[in-house]
């Protein structure tokens, strides 16, 4: 399908040789010969670029408005800004708004057709991206045989079957995403929106915006996440980021299921589920006062906890084993052999959980090893820096040889038994010892079994 580019410009001959020029390189076009006629094109439908004059029939920046109106629907569209009265400024603030390239009238017909062909390569490359994420994301499973993990499993499929709010919490990268995505998938709703706002990466000015949407003087709507998730689900992302004027306002449309627009006079009515969503703990965020203690009692109808991956030793060979799988599908390579019992995986703290697994997994495939040697050698390269047997090395150069044996026992052995989820059986044949020698072992070292 043709790249559809939408151009915006008061000067009828102008706007006939660019469209000319357009479609002579095989593009479609929309044109439109002022502000609210470009408005209503925009509004319409976005273009895959657009082409706008800085100054039309309404002001001397009525290309940066335009461009700012396009950048709230879909920030990936590129805008070529043009403009018959350049200066430094200009240039400079139209780029700041987010225009992709920005030239100055008369101009080079061939310069502003590369602009357009790398503008049309930006946006499909950017759409390809993600929509090979979104695929990937919506394909992936929770994997491990934790009880951490069989416990969510088994949380997601009865709370799918509800409309009950849900909170996640969980450290970064433990797959607060995934979760929240499964239950949208295995619910009523599966077939509507699913919309993600992260709280943590909203400028301090725009929460509002992003939440609510805008009504503008001109007449136009710029919709918010409430309104992009209507009849589907909302993730609200560390959602403990979010000032508390603004976590009042989510207080009101949960209890009154209703909203007004920011500069908007009507109220707006949605239905939607909220999931929210964050890595620091509330409760303790309640007691410093950064959060509303009613909003987390309406958020958290039920509550789902994802343990960090450094507690979930045994969910590591499995996941392993599965992001191998996924990511040569993905790259089309030979399936990688990974020895899920690699001692730098499995001593490794993982500070990133299991998006700093699957980021090494996709490092050893973007380099493509030839030898268990090589991928061992990536791996340990990888995880130096935080090696457990460093850590073991360096806490025991200063105590007694019995000392250090004792605290390396103690590390070794309990990474093994949460390997195992806490079998004695599994870990003691593992590890080469009795079952009735490995208990006097953990009692000996005031290590506590588990099951």
């Amino acid at each position: 399908m043709s790249a559809e580019i939408l151009i915006v410009d008061d000067n009828t001959d102008i706007r006939n040789i660019i469209n000319e020029l357009i479609q002579d390189a095989g593009y479609k076009t929309r044109i439109a010969a002022n502000y609210n006629q470009a408005l209503a094109e925009i509004d319409k439908k976005l273009p895959n670029v657009a082409i706008l004059d800085v100054k039309l029939d309404k002001g001397d920046n009525d290309g940066i408005e335009l461009l700012s109106h396009i950048k709230t629907k879909n920030k990936d569209v590129p805008v070529i800004i043009i403009s018959g009265h350049a200066n430094i400024e200009m240039a400079i603030k139209s780029l700041h708004h987010g225009a992709f390239e920005f030239i100055e009238k008369p101009f080079d017909q061939e310069r502003l057709l590369n602009f357009v062909s790398r503008a049309v390569e930006n946006f499909n490359l950017k759409k390809q991206n993600k929509e090979y994420e979104n695929k990937l994301f919506s394909s992936y499973e929770l994997i491990g045989d934790s009880k951490n993990t069989i416990n969510i499993i088994e949380q997601i499929k009865k709370i799918s079957l509800t409309e009950s709010r849900v909170f996640i919490c969980g450290p970064s990268g433990s797959g607060k995403e995934l979760v929240a995505r499964k239950i949208h998938k295995n619910s009523s709703r599966k077939k509507k929106p699913f919309i993600v706002l992260n709280g943590a990466l909203l400028d301090s000015n725009k929460y509002e915006l992003e939440l609510f949407g805008e009504e503008k003087e001109n007449g136009s709507i710029s919709y918010g996440a409430l309104e992009k998730a209507n009849q589907g689900t909302l993730l609200i992302d560390q959602i403990s980021e979010i000032p508390l004027d603004i976590q009042s306002k989510i207080l009101r449309v949960l209890t009154d299921q209703k909203f007004k627009r920011v500069n908007g006079n009507s109220d707006v009515s949605v239905d939607v589920r909220l999931i929210c969503s964050s890595s620091k703990d509330l409760k303790k965020e309640i007691q410093i006062g950064n959060f509303r203690e009613d909003l987390f009692h309406r958020i958290n109808v039920f509550e789902i906890n994802i343990e960090p991956l450094s507690q979930r030793i045994s969910d590591i060979p499995l996941l392993i084993k599965y992001f191998s799988k996924k990511i040569s599908e993905s790259y089309n390579i030979k399936e990688l052999e990974i020895d899920e019992n690699n001692s730098y995986i499995l001593n490794h703290n993982w500070k990133g959980n299991v998006r700093e697994l699957r980021n090494l997994i996709e490092r050893i495939a973007i380099l493509q090893p030839d030898t268990k040697d090589r991928i061992s050698n990536i791996i340990k390269e990888s995880l130096k820096n935080d090696n457990f047997d460093d850590q073991i090395a360096e806490n025991s150069l200063s105590v007694p040889l019995k000392e250090a044996r004792e605290k390396f026992e103690k590390e070794y052995l309990t990474i093994q038994l949460k390997k195992f989820n806490g079998n004695i059986s599994k870990t003691a044949n593992f590890v080469g010892m009795e079952r009735s020698a490995l208990h006097r072992k953990l009692k000996g070292l005031g290590i506590k079994e588990f099951n």
